[in-house]
């Protein structure tokens, strides 16, 4: 059956409206080399990249050596350096096959830059396109990478991106005790920053171990502000493969913490919801295996039931309304809620399964945590480099 993605038509139209209005292209940070070849030309480079580092349709790693930059070594995040592995898949050091680079992963046992990776770097670049969640973790390797920075003395240029969720802030804060690769920081889930402003906050913020600060510089994205819609040219990750994905992904990600699918497996992940109950829904779909992107997803090979997402005509910014609704078709909890602690660590806090089980509604907890989030908001302020949404 077609269906027309309404968010993709509403953000190009937008898009065209603004620039019939004398809007300027966005240009993000790594298409502006004359900003940032001064700063590096002459040292030895080590880059944080994946699939989202280009300069227009050009590979971040094969601009900067056209341009006879010495890099010296590529840092993967989750994923990998090329994107191609599924949540969760193993990231293995290696040697990128086009140009000879060694390639060491950064998810995995070691999350963290070491002495001797950075051994013989003079400065470090991040380049990565984040889709402005806590648990999406390409930040929390940002996270540790400033600390590696800051502790061997070594600066680090990040290359700024839009945020395609950057025009709200929502969601609880995360606790201390709830610390994780997938809420390191003390941040809400849509917590309303680029990489850049980002990585302001951790190093200005003091937020990782050690008392010394990182020597930070980040190449802003010209034109940009938090208004602003954007689409991103470049999947982020394997299962955020369009728009309304990535607009749906704050409030989708709790259920990976459940029996019931968001979709990976499928054509269309994180757009649908379903479980193995008939009850759940009049949407049928099944997920399977897919090489790079779903490795034995959940309630692989067998047939779920419940919603197709992809039909709103207006997708909303967080909301608990699909989790509360699944919660409820569930007479015994754990049938539904097969993992509560990963549950928790995604939402930084314990307090939201103890507010569901109270039987307390969607606008009271979201309204519970409006003092943090008020707080929160008088803080990102201090380290934002473009006009904000309010």
């Amino acid at each position: 059956m077609f269906r027309i993605n309404l968010l993709l038509i509403f953000m190009a139209l937008f898009s065209a409206c603004n620039l019939h209005a004398g809007q300027k292209e966005i240009v993000v940070g790594a298409a502006q080399p004359g900003e940032y070849l001064p700063l590096i030309s002459g040292k030895s480079v080590g880059l944080v990249v994946n699939n989202t580092s280009r300069v227009d349709a050009i590979h971040l790693v094969d601009f900067l050596l056209k341009n006879s930059v010495d890099v010296q070594k590529i840092f993967a995040p989750e994923h990998g350096f090329r994107g191609d592995i599924s949540a969760g898949g193993e990231v293995k050091d290696g040697v990128d096959t086009k140009t000879g680079l060694p390639v060491f992963s950064l998810y995995g046992e070691n999350k963290k830059p070491t002495a001797e990776h950075l051994k013989d770097i003079d400065v470090m670049i991040f380049d990565i396109q984040d889709v402005g969640c806590r648990f999406y973790t390409y930040i929390s390797t940002l996270h540790y990478v400033l600390e590696a920075c800051a502790e061997h003395d070594i600066p680090l240029i990040v290359f700024d991106r839009p945020n395609p969720n950057g025009d709200y802030v929502a969601g609880p804060i995360r606790k201390a005790g709830f610390e994780s690769f997938v809420s390191l920081d003390p941040i809400p889930i849509v917590h309303g920053c680029t990489v850049g402003e980002l990585a302001q906050m951790i190093n200005g913020e003091n937020w990782y171990e050690g008392d010394r600060k990182c020597d930070l510089t980040v190449i802003p994205v010209a034109n940009y502000d938090h208004k602003m819609a954007y689409s991103l040219p470049v999947r982020p990750s394997p299962n955020l493969p369009n728009d309304l994905s990535i607009r749906l992904y704050p409030s989708l990600c709790f259920f990976e913490a459940t029996s019931v699918s968001v979709g990976r497996g499928t054509d269309f992940p994180f757009q649908v919801l379903g479980g193995l109950k008939a009850d759940l829904g009049d949407f049928e779909f099944t997920p399977r295996s897919i090489p790079g992107v779903a490795i034995n997803p959940l309630n692989k090979d067998e047939k779920c039931y419940g919603v197709d997402l992809r039909e709103l005509k207006d997708v909303p910014e967080f909301t608990l309304k699909y989790f509360l609704d699944f919660y409820q078709k569930y007479d015994v909890e754990s049938e539904f809620l097969t993992r509560e602690r990963w549950l928790n660590l995604l939402a930084g806090t314990d307090d939201l399964i103890i507010q569901i089980r109270e039987g307390k509604s969607e606008e009271q907890i979201l309204k519970s945590w409006q003092t943090e989030l008020e707080q929160y908001k008088q803080l990102r302020k201090k380290y934002l480099l473009y006009p904000d949404f309010e």
